[in-house]
């Protein structure tokens, strides 16, 4: 008995149907919105390998552009929410799709919307899978993570110096800002590197992949709020000591000092030695004048 053929996989985009769709609708990327489009469809394929979605699962993108990942996506999930600022480009969304995977056509979500203002969705996505323009990769990750408390993994593809920085552990020389603000919610690491000729237009640096998994932030009385304004404190002149850099926020030095020690954090420590737990404690000392 002979074993059956498999199916061929659905056909995704290459360079040629990039550049189609975008000349149909007059479309050229632009520096400002970040917009590099994926014209390779082995790329497509290893970044929603990468991702791990599970059939069953929503996952929301941002920023699909003309739609290469979005397809690739369709193929692995129950349904896409696409978020998407550009008009001309959100408009033309829905009808690639209805062409390319019309069967997919009902589960795909088109929100016309900036993502970094976005608090609502028609659906409630289980993952984040995106290539993030580059000047606002982080802010994105970080309000999309505070506003969707269902997305509980996922897998963003961005600048690879960004990537390195969300992915950094304490001691690191890219740890900072964010990577104690991404591990408030999650667990980050990095899932690989993207070259440059994948692209059109072609960036003039690499791509990195973040893997994601949400987790608890760290058991304190002290709101997230009242912990990033310490990170931000502590962060804002590195080469300080923490009972020199947050002098300002605790109301003086003598006061940061007291702090760190209720916190059980050296005050001669610098911020970028220490992980988000010690950050919480710190904000509960201050709140609680422990």
């Amino acid at each position: 008995m002979t074993e059956p053929i498999p199916a061929a996989p659905a056909p995704l985009f290459g360079a040629s149907d990039i550049r189609r769709l975008a000349e149909e609708i007059g479309v050229r990327p632009t520096k400002t919105l970040g917009q590099n489009f994926v014209i390779d469809g082995n790329t497509i394929r290893r970044i929603v390998a990468a991702a791990d979605v599970e059939p069953g699962e929503t996952v929301l993108e941002v920023g699909p552009g003309l739609g290469s990942l979005t397809l690739g996506l369709l193929d692995a999930a129950a349904a896409v929410v696409a978020v998407e600022i550009d008009p001309v480009l959100a408009a033309k969304l829905p009808e690639t799709v209805k062409e390319w995977r019309p069967a997919a056509a009902a589960a795909f979500h088109l929100v016309h919307a900036d993502a970094m203002k976005v608090t609502g969705l028609p659906v409630q996505p289980t993952a984040l899978v995106a290539n993030l323009p580059y000047n606002v990769a982080v802010p994105v990750v970080l309000h999309l993570l505070e506003q969707f408390p269902s997305l509980q993994h996922g897998l963003v593809m961005v600048q690879d110096e960004v990537a390195d920085r969300l992915a950094a552990g304490p001691g690191s020389k890219t740890y900072g800002v964010p990577s104690v603000k991404a591990a408030w919610y999650s667990h980050m690491r990095k899932a690989g590197v993207i070259g440059m000729n994948v692209f059109w237009p072609a960036p003039k640096i690499h791509s990195g992949l973040v893997a994601f998994t949400r987790r608890e932030p760290p058991a304190t009385t002290a709101t997230r709020e009242q912990v990033f304004a310490v990170v931000d404190a502590a962060f804002a002149q590195r080469r300080k000591t923490l009972r020199a850099a947050l002098a300002g926020w605790a109301g003086g030095a003598p006061e940061a000092e007291r702090c760190l020690l209720a916190a059980g954090v050296d005050p001669t420590a610098r911020g970028e030695v220490i992980d988000i737990a010690a950050f919480a404690r710190i904000a509960e000392a201050k709140e609680t004048g422990a």
